[in-house]
């Protein structure tokens, strides 16, 4: 059984600099959560140091994503160089360690066309697909002028994974301050507002009709869907009102894959095989800022009760969704 981890990021520091070097009101505060700890040193290895971490895991390969928010928050100019800085260097691991690693690309969404023209220049040097944010300044992932993005990844079979992004910081003064810094930091992200931004990204594109358009596009979404899966009863509603041609959950089903993101609950396991199939799940350990031991990964293997879905899980699926071969 090849365990394949799709979730696994790293770090550029030049981008990670014009993000920081941001005003308030394009910052993106959650960088300081790469800081904690030895995180950054791990983010920024792409050789020794995570594979030995992946060989205690008993993980065989990472799918490399850049460490949020990539390069979303930066102006047209700066994410297009940085982009591309950043896929090269990824590219470049992967050529170092072709067994052992592949990538998702990052995009200048700040400039859709130039986004499609870094999509299709990627997934010719072999990314498996690309990993974007669900706004980029305040336009969101489903205005319009993404389209062209969504067309092309559907055409050229590059999924796309959507990854939390901290709320803006009108929504973060509203609804996520009245606690110590840190207490606000962890609300807007990690403990609730990241998921609830993923979750609405993902929402607003089923409801734009993108399924309709590009019935082939598909989408990856982590920590067991954004809470998605636990809310269709009430999701299906906005199907009639959107004049969608497929019920949300539908879209849900046969467009959207489902990774648990380093959360390693059975009883989450065990509700996603209730409301979509095994051949949608997909394994991650959310890397470094998640560091499950091979006891605690399975543990959840357990509540498999089928080793076809386990191997599904754990690798077959992301070999098929990914393309990958070795």
């Amino acid at each position: 059984m090849r365990v394949i981890a799709i979730e696994e990021h790293w770090n550029l520091p030049r981008l990670t600099a014009a993000v920081k070097a941001l005003p308030e009101d394009r910052a993106d505060p959650s960088t300081v959560l790469d800081e904690m700890g030895d995180n950054l040193e791990r983010l920024d290895d792409l050789d020794a140091v995570r594979i030995s971490m992946m060989d205690d895991q008993g993980i065989d390969m990472q799918i490399l994503s850049l460490a949020p928010p990539g390069a979303q928050p930066l102006d047209a100019d700066e994410a297009v160089a940085l982009s591309r800085q950043a896929n090269d260097t990824a590219a470049t691991s992967v050529q170092r360690h072709p067994t052992r690693f592949r990538a998702f690309s990052t995009l200048p969404m700040a400039d859709p066309g130039a986004a499609v023209t870094e999509l299709e220049r990627t997934a010719g040097l072999g990314f498996v697909g690309t990993m974007v944010y669900g706004r980029t300044g305040e336009t969101p992932l489903d205005d319009a002028r993404y389209d062209e993005v969504f067309a092309a990844a559907a055409a050229l079979g590059q999924p796309v994974f959507i990854h939390p992004q901290i709320p803006s910081k009108t929504v973060r003064d509203s609804a996520f301050t009245g606690f110590d810094p840190m207490t606000n930091l962890g609300l807007a992200t990690f403990g609730w507002g990241w998921h609830l931004e993923a979750a609405l990204a993902a929402l607003r594109l089923i409801v734009r009709g993108t399924f309709d358009r590009h019935p082939d596009l598909q989408l990856v979404l982590g920590h067991w869907g954004e809470l998605l899966l636990f809310w269709q009863d009430r999701v299906d509603s906005l199907t009639s009102v959107a004049g969608l041609q497929r019920s949300v959950s539908e879209c849900i089903r046969s467009n959207v894959h489902i990774t648990n993101s380093g959360m390693l609950n059975p009883t989450l396991l065990r509700h996603a095989l209730e409301v979509t199939t095994p051949d949608r799940l997909l394994f991650s350990t959310d890397y470094p800022f998640q560091r499950p031991t091979k006891a605690n990964i399975d543990e959840l293997l357990a509540t498999f009760s089928s080793e076809e879905d386990r191997a599904a899980f754990m690798g077959a699926n992301a070999e098929t969704l990914f393309g990958i071969a070795y």
